[in-house]
């Protein structure tokens, strides 16, 4: 009868082991990237209700600037672009995205009826329809808080070219905020977002008071 060496024999811990290695290699963990274009289409509404907001109501209050001197007059201005504003960029966000909710939903019953899909496949397909409801709230909320910026920024000071020049300046640094933000959200370049943000509320502010200021010089 041959004898085995007991150093040659695997302990039971070493067994152990070994099974809880191979448990261990056999496991395969999956680390999902996450898909940051399901944050576009509440996104894009909120940048843009952000920067419109901003852009407008600063626009506007630069263009009553540009023929009137009184600090109530641009304020007075500025708030109506808020409230108008802010209601037309949730009707207008609303209507848009349900119109393209109704053709994205009408378009998947037409490939549910040309092939039998998995329930779920097509409750994938469902999360990634779009959101009236979402991107209404956020084009709301977002031109709000973009529109208070410049109002604030007017509200405390008397002097009508100080203002003229604080507006501008708090706007542009809103706007580099907001561009910045809106950009580190959906991973997207920050610098190219924030020049262009940058550069379109400028070009916007100028050409306001640029016209407004023409116009209001004549004899209307």
């Amino acid at each position: 009868m041959a004898v085995c060496d007991s150093a040659d024999q695997p302990t039971l811990n070493d067994a152990k082991l070994a099974v809880h290695s191979n448990d261990v290699e056999g496991q395969i963990v999956e680390v999902k990237d996450f898909d940051y274009t399901q944050r576009a289409q509440w996104l894009r509404a909120a940048v843009l209700g952000a920067n419109d907001g901003l852009i407008s109501t600063a626009s506007l209050m630069m263009g009553v600037g540009a023929v009137k001197q009184d600090a109530k007059a641009m304020i007075v201005t500025g708030f109506a672009g808020l409230v108008a504003g802010a209601c037309s960029m949730a009707i207008g966000e609303f209507v848009s995205v349900y119109s393209q909710l109704d053709i994205e939903v009408a378009q998947m019953k037409r490939e549910n009826r040309s092939r039998d899909d998995s329930e779920s496949n097509e409750e994938n397909k469902k999360e990634k329809l779009p959101n009236p409801f979402q991107a209404a709230a956020a084009s709301t909320l977002t031109f709000a808080i973009g529109a208070m910026v410049p109002l604030l920024a007017a509200s405390f000071i008397k002097e009508y070219r100080v203002r003229l020049g604080v507006v501008v300046a708090v706007s542009s640094l809103a706007l580099l905020v907001f561009g910045g933000l809106g950009a580190a959200m959906g991973k997207a370049p920050v610098g190219k977002a924030c020049f262009r943000v940058l550069i379109g509320g400028w070009l916007a502010m100028a050409i306001t008071f640029g016209l407004t200021k023409l116009i209001g010089s004549q004899a209307l």
